[in-house]
């Protein structure tokens, strides 16, 4: 499932290509026919994030929003003023740079003929972008679309000034620290922090030194605000970069190899390899259906 940093570089692409634009929406598979009729040929007013749902807003007030889910992606293409990313979603690889390539654009005649299983179509007089495979794709009202946010927590990658009162750093540490629930399944709960995907949440644990299985409760003040600034720092790279890199150029084991895969993580998909602090085995379990990795000597010995 594509963590918060890619629904992010999404919410900027298409604030990009197509802000200000009319849009042609449309439903070539058919399931979104009845949402796509309400937004056709409003133009798009607004491109936002919170977590890993997207808010496309329009001029006529109503939103679209979508959840990429775990199959979810979007497929762009466009005339020679198109830059942005061709795709952004799943399925790609762990890692894959989400970005224009240089390459030059094929002569520009329209979009393609859809192929295969098309939820939503959005085209301007430019550029096009296909929906596939979303977990969530709707039209909603600004009220509608409130309710969903309130139910999310605090984004680590939302400005202070983007009018979303979301909480923020003190709101996550109110959160996280009311809760007795385990800290490693608290970081994917999207009540407590929006936009945490299995690589971040394994990551951060690791970097701070948390215990995976401390409860929320348990975890300081002060530690917790701390989970909280390293998680914004490195989502907040993985915005810029298109890809989640959380190592410090000290802990990574040669300096001259290629950063991207194997000097990019500290514990996610390592396990059994030794751990770039202590040299220990990289663990791995299964926590709440999803893999967590960690490193017993520098962060706990595991269940309990």
């Amino acid at each position: 499932m594509p963590e918060g940093h890619s629904v992010h570089r999404l919410a900027r692409q298409f604030a990009d290509v197509f802000g200000g634009q009319a849009l042609a929406v449309s439903s070539p598979q058919g399931r979104f026919a009845a949402g796509a009729a309400r937004i056709d040929g409003a133009r798009l007013a607004s491109a936002e994030a919170h977590g890993k749902q997207l808010f496309l807003g329009f001029d006529n007030g109503l939103l679209l929003r979508v959840h990429l889910g775990l199959y979810g992606a979007w497929d762009f293409g466009g005339d020679d003023t198109f830059r942005g990313a061709s795709s952004i979603g799943a399925p790609r690889r762990i890692g894959e740079r989400e970005a224009y390539d240089g390459a030059a654009p094929a002569p520009y005649a329209g979009p393609p003929a859809p192929t295969g299983q098309v939820r939503a179509r959005l085209v301007s007089p430019h550029g096009w972008a296909d929906l596939r495979g979303p977990a969530a794709c709707e039209v909603l009202t600004p009220a509608e679309a409130a309710a969903v946010r309130a139910r999310l927590g605090p984004d680590p990658l939302r400005r202070p000034d983007s009018g979303w009162e979301d909480g923020g750093p003190e709101e996550f540490v109110r959160r996280l620290r009311k809760r007795s629930v385990i800290v490693g399944t608290l970081l994917m709960d999207q009540s407590v922090v929006a936009g945490i995907g299995n690589i971040y949440r394994a990551e951060a644990l690791f970097r701070q030194g948390l215990d995976p299985w401390r409860r929320g409760r348990d975890v300081g003040p002060g530690q917790a605000l701390a989970l909280w600034e390293d998680i914004a720092s490195t989502m907040a790279d993985g915005v810029r970069q298109g890809r989640i890199v959380t190592t410090r150029p000290a802990d990574r084991t040669d300096a001259a190899a290629p950063l991207w895969p194997d000097n990019a993580h500290y514990v996610y998909q390592r396990q059994g390899r030794p751990c770039r602090i202590c040299a220990g085995p990289v663990a791995v379990t299964d926590l709440a259906a999803r893999k967590l990795y960690w490193c017993p000597r520098c962060q706990g010995a595991g269940p309990r």
